[in-house]
């Protein structure tokens, strides 16, 4: 599978490990009154770093990075949620949102939400509009159990930052269409950019449509399957960048996603998080 960026700002984001790693500090350093972080984790709920022996006080929020906000266009439609890229959880405090993208799958949805159901978890997932259109079975069971549905575009493309304002129109648009569809009339809350490619454009747009456009904190990296031991290791270390993180019941074998949610779940859990959506 591609890599995939941080969901933080506007432009296609493919920068991993050190680079990412050395990026979000220096940025971190230059944003007024934030002390550390991640670049955008200052929507972050978490309290203390898991495994932590005593909790600190929440940080403030610092103010967001002038790339993932800004004055909406007056030429286009106005937005009727807030176009700035989520990233923390309704009602703050220990919590986490976990999302889920690239499915429905109809092999591995399933045993995401069995996961999910027995543990007492909602999510959101971040649908591809076609495998909506095939599976409206699973789209309909990932509604009735309770989780949130989020647009992910038609093509999973990418490079749709770089594609002209009718094309990103249409990726977003389309896939609404297609998973409210398949839901039987539940439409989406947020919209997904493919690996983070987001633009002010498709920002207002999703935003105009009820779409809240939707980041991460913690990408899992389970789409490179290394091992369930690394996932979970991977989602532990970085749990104090912010509380969106993110996993995949899509685009391939998803077999260590769905054993390392068997073991994160109750982990976070024991450390005193909560489980949420992301804001609106």
């Amino acid at each position: 599978m591609r890599g995939r960026g941080t969901g933080h700002g506007d432009g296609r984001r493919g920068a991993r490990g050190a680079a990412l790693a050395a990026g979000a500090a220096t940025l971190a350093a230059l944003l007024a009154g934030c002390a550390s972080g991640h670049p955008g984790a200052g929507d972050s709920g978490a309290s203390a770093r898991p495994g932590s022996s005593t909790a600190t006080p929440a940080r403030p929020p610092a103010p967001p990075l002038p790339a993932e906000t800004s004055t909406p266009d007056p030429g286009l439609p106005p937005p009727v949620v807030s176009m700035d890229i989520a990233h923390a959880v309704a009602g703050g405090g220990r919590a986490v949102a976990l999302t889920i993208d690239d499915g429905p799958d109809p092999t591995w949805t399933p045993k995401v939400l069995a996961v999910l159901r027995h543990n007492g978890v909602k999510a959101t997932f971040c649908m591809i509009g076609p495998q909506a259109a095939a599976h409206p079975g699973l789209v309909k069971a990932v509604v009735a159990d309770g989780h949130r549905l989020c647009d992910h575009s038609v093509h999973h493309d990418e490079s749709m930052d770089h594609e002209g304002r009718a094309y990103q129109r249409a990726e977003i648009l389309t896939a609404a269409g297609q998973i409210t569809h398949a839901s039987g009339g539940v439409a989406p809350q947020y919209y997904r950019a493919p690996g983070g490619a987001f633009t002010p454009y498709s920002r207002q747009t999703a935003a105009a449509h009820g779409l809240r456009p939707l980041g991460w904190n913690v990408d899992a990296k389970d789409w490179e399957r290394p091992g369930t031991a690394a996932i979970l290791a991977t989602v532990k270390e970085e749990l104090g960048n912010g509380p969106t993180v993110l996993f995949h019941d899509g685009g391939g074998d998803r077999h260590q996603t769905v054993q390392a949610l068997e073991q994160l779940l109750p982990w976070l859990r024991a450390h005193g998080y909560r489980f949420g959506f992301p804001v609106r």
